[in-house]
């Protein structure tokens, strides 16, 4: 995962490629996917330049701000496929670390922030920033505004109690049952991720904390034996993570406490506790 730099050179006009910097994400400019997947179907032709820039330019209002700059620059048939798995490797890197700038409040809620920006502070090119933020998005952490980049989604308390309430809803049950089914010796093997959100409190590092938090969290679920209920409860967990604000050291403790509690409940099978403490930590009712 990597975090996010001071803003460094800007790229050169021609290609909107931030320059080359030391330690910095390097990918060169490449087609979007829906792109290369037409010169597929195409043939060997492929998509010509034009096709190429005639669809940068009508996404560019929908990617959230002006592409006038942003000229694509189609590749050779050969080395068409290579750049989307690259591509995407690069976006998984850049999604992770606006993911932590997030948790950690280096992006404010309210604030609204260019994909060519976020592309020089993290040196790469837009589009991963830009295909980054879309995912964010449809997560609920930003919003598109209409030339000129995303804005970060600011969470009421109402919102944080509806998410909380949601999960309540999801994970209890869930912890009921696994309470009554789950064998001493899996709760045993649990421990060492417990122990560990315990240490990422201690540093006060909100975006350490919130990672080893949905690790846990994650862990518990797995044992359910259900994918899609997983998934769905780390979405969201991680929505009512988005920022930790004021969550100070104390607090990030208190909550990481509650993970050995509730282990030891689970390995002990007492379902009343196991349920009173597993509304309490998600709600956050203490």
């Amino acid at each position: 995962m990597q975090h996010a730099g001071p803003q460094g050179a800007h790229g050169s006009p021609e290609t909107g490629v931030p320059a080359s910097r030391p330690g910095a994400v390097r990918v060169p400019p490449q087609p979007r996917a829906a792109d290369v997947d037409r010169g597929w179907r195409q043939g060997a032709s492929g998509p010509t330049a034009r096709e190429v820039a005639g669809a940068g330019a009508r996404g560019g209002d929908a990617r959230g701000e002006h592409t006038h700059s942003e000229r694509p620059i189609p590749l050779p048939r050969t080395e068409q496929a290579r750049p989307v798995v690259q591509r995407s490797s690069v976006r998984g890197q850049i999604l992770d670390a606006l993911r932590t700038a997030l948790v950690g409040g280096e992006l404010a809620p309210g604030e609204v922030y260019s994909a060519p920006a976020l592309g020089d502070r993290f040196g790469v090119s837009a589009t991963p920033v830009r295909e980054a933020m879309q995912q964010l998005a449809l997560e609920g952490a930003v919003e598109v505004v209409p030339n000129r980049g995303f804005r970060v989604v600011e969470r009421g308390a109402r919102e944080l109690a509806e998410l909380a309430e949601i999960r309540a809803l999801i994970e209890l049950p869930v912890m009921l049952r696994l309470a009554r089914t789950v064998p001493t010796e899996r709760w045993t093997e649990l421990r060492p991720l417990a122990e560990a959100t315990a240490r990422a409190a201690s540093t006060g590092c909100r975006a350490t904390y919130a990672e080893s938090d949905r690790a846990f969290h994650r862990a518990v679920l797995s044992l359910a034996g259900n994918t899609q209920l997983v998934q769905i409860a780390e979405d969201l967990h991680r929505r009512a993570q988005w920022p930790l604000v004021g969550a100070k050291p104390a607090a990030l403790m208190a909550d990481a406490a509650d993970h050995m509690a509730l282990l030891d409940a689970l390995t002990a099978k007492d379902v009343q506790l196991v349920q009173s403490l597993t509304r309490e930590h998600v709600t956050g009712a203490h």
